[in-house]
């Protein structure tokens, strides 16, 4: 969607725009979620990490206290953190693209503090037991509660990359795969071949088919007037229909609530709505045509 929506603001559309700059141009975005997805994860680590920081800095307090002289630094040794960070192509991005500068050192010392006062976290650092599941869920805590969660961070995030609102959404799936399989993740390429397949070809499928596209959606405007129809809204309605019609593995109710939810996100108040109603007529039409080829997706046992 953003992709084309680039392209649209530039004037740009299927025949003006050669396949290979359109992909070019959906890689390129794809790149900066992934440097977002590596960001997240640096704060999360950092946050983590400070634990040291707190530590070296109270030691070396002129007037110690006991518990300047005790910090408990166990997090900062969290054996998935550690995993993470022993991550050859994760480290290869940071330093290729220079994330770190990103970090807000600010802001990691405060989720720290937020850190240590939390209950999970007085529970972890009394426990003797480091299973890998409880060590993920200590970091994943971090990432869920004190960052995802964070509405004043998120509005920093937002300010400082334009970027970030934008792509939140696939950063937290990104995370959440993360999560689930970590052993799996390659930071070269985390989203998985078919879901980078499925973008490239939808991309094309927009662009191709963008004329017929259209003779579908227009008489189911009534009294809307095309040219004032959200940019955005119209996007969805062609991908929406490209969904229905060339891509046979994914069911027509999830393509349509799926660009419900992403108008709602993304466009007015009532796009969700809008496009709900002009996909539902569409659909109902290419039934009756014997138009729409859906097939069972091939389940892993």
């Amino acid at each position: 969607m953003q992709t084309l929506y680039t392209l649209s603001a530039t004037g740009s559309d299927g025949q003006e725009l050669n396949k290979k700059s359109s992909s070019r141009l959906l890689n390129e975005k794809l790149d900066r979620s992934l440097d977002l997805f590596i960001l997240a994860i640096l704060y999360t680590v950092r946050t983590a990490q400070y634990s040291e920081t707190s530590a070296r800095q109270r030691a070396s307090r002129y007037l110690t206290t006991t518990d300047d002289l005790n910090v408990n630094t166990k997090i900062a040794e969290n054996g998935f953190l550690l995993q993470l960070m022993a991550n050859e192509s994760f480290n290869k991005k940071i330093k290729d693209h220079h994330l770190e500068r990103l970090v807000d050192e600010e802001w990691v010392k405060k989720l720290y503090q937020e850190l240590v006062k939390s209950p999970e976290y007085t529970v972890y650092i009394s426990s003797a037991e480091r299973t890998p599941k409880l060590e993920k869920e200590m970091i994943r805590y971090i990432w869920d509660q004190l960052i995802n969660n964070n509405e004043a961070l998120q509005e920093f995030l937002t300010d400082e990359m334009p970027d970030w609102e934008d792509d939140h959404n696939m950063t937290a799936m990104l995370m959440d795969n993360l999560f689930k399989n970590s052993a799996k993740i390659n930071f070269d390429t985390p989203l998985s071949a078919e879901k980078h397949d499925y973008a490239h070809d939808l991309l094309n499928a927009v662009l191709d088919k963008e004329a017929y596209c259209m003779e579908l959606i227009k008489p189911k405007l009534a009294n809307w007037d095309t040219e004032r129809v959200a940019v955005i809204d119209m996007l969805l309605l062609k991908m929406g229909v490209c969904e229905l019609l060339y891509f046979p593995t994914i069911p027509t109710k999830v393509t349509i609530n799926e660009y419900i939810e992403v108008a709602k996100l993304y466009s007015t108040p009532q796009s969700g709505h809008f496009v709900n109603g002009v996909l539902d007529n569409i659909l109902k039409d290419l039934e009756k045509e014997n138009l729409i080829r859906k097939q069972e997706r091939n389940r892993k046992s």
